[in-house]
């Protein structure tokens, strides 16, 4: 059994499309495709920043998922060989296109809105995310519900691997359960830099115009499984994959419970589609013995 991943923010970096422009016609053409839809200044900030303008959700998302979609396209060839996909937040749009769901410019066209409608509701409610290292998932759940009310709300956001949570929510909020789970013996409290509260309810005022895009964009049968982020469960049916992807604007990225599904499955071997080795160093993390490799 064989899956490919694709990766969410975190992993973009100045240069980044610099060697499939060089060397390669269908990545290049991918990257120049994507270029236009951004009137030509997505290509400039992938491969000569600043990195302040490149780490702009905004920007990022679309330079993320146009890196992974150019790698696809020139890899396209080894499609068959993949049984099952899976994305990490953002990267859910690329494994929905590896799978035939959308097609790239349709993905593309979502992956622009997502990411402007981040980008304002970052700004409109402000808030912010922190890693949160070394302890049992219930203990921080547990905190993040203690803590939270209205207008001060934190809630586990990405759950990356054991013992690897990322929280999201209101400034204050997210502040005091840093302090709570530093106090119930966290390895490590950080806060991130990052344009907003991500994966939480936060998020909502970008959900009802990301919906409306949704509903005028036509989704596929899946070719292989889907694993969707909300549910850390594969699908194929095209009405459950539209309706998990636009969940996971506001819900959680369950991203340890999807290595342990995908890893049900039996003897699996993984491949990342995409800029770096992050969802690579996760997954050695958590099962050592997975044959892994980039795409």
């Amino acid at each position: 059994m064989k899956a490919v991943l694709f990766p969410g923010q975190g992993s973009q970096k100045v240069g980044m499309g610099q060697e499939l422009l060089d060397a390669n016609e269908i990545g290049a053409e991918v990257l120049n495709r994507a270029n236009e839809v951004f009137d030509g200044q997505l290509l400039p900030i992938m491969l000569d920043g600043p990195m302040e303008v490149l780490t702009e959700t905004r920007w990022t998302q679309p330079a993320i998922f146009a890196h992974s979609m150019a790698l696809w396209f020139t890899h396209k060839s080894a499609a068959d060989s993949f049984d099952m996909t899976a994305g990490h937040s953002l990267g859910e749009y690329g494994s929905l296109v590896a799978a035939e769901v959308l097609s790239f410019e349709h993905a593309l066209s979502l992956v622009k809105i997502r990411g402007e409608l981040m980008h304002r509701a970052g700004e409109t409610q402000p808030g912010t995310m922190a890693a949160i290292l070394g302890l049992d998932d219930r203990v921080v759940e547990k905190v993040c519900e203690r803590i939270s009310q209205d207008e001060h709300e934190v809630v586990p956001a990405n759950f990356n691997s054991s013992g690897q949570i990322v929280i999201s929510g209101h400034v204050k909020a997210v502040h005091e359960a840093m302090e709570s789970l530093q106090n119930e013996g966290a390895k490590l409290v950080k806060e991130l830099t990052v344009g907003g509260a991500f994966h939480s309810p936060l998020m909502k005022s970008a959900e009802s115009e990301l919906a409306s895009a949704m509903e005028e964009i036509p989704f596929a049968p899946a070719t292989m499984d889907v694993y969707s982020n909300v549910t850390a469960s594969a699908s194929r049916d095209p009405d459950v994959l539209r309706t998990n992807l636009l969940s996971q604007l506001t819900g959680a990225v369950r991203w340890t419970q999807t290595m342990e599904a995908i890893t049900q499955n039996g003897q699996v071997s993984i491949v990342e589609c995409g800029p770096g080795v992050v969802l690579q160093k996760m997954w050695k993390r958590a099962y050592p013995e997975t044959i892994i490799e980039s795409l």
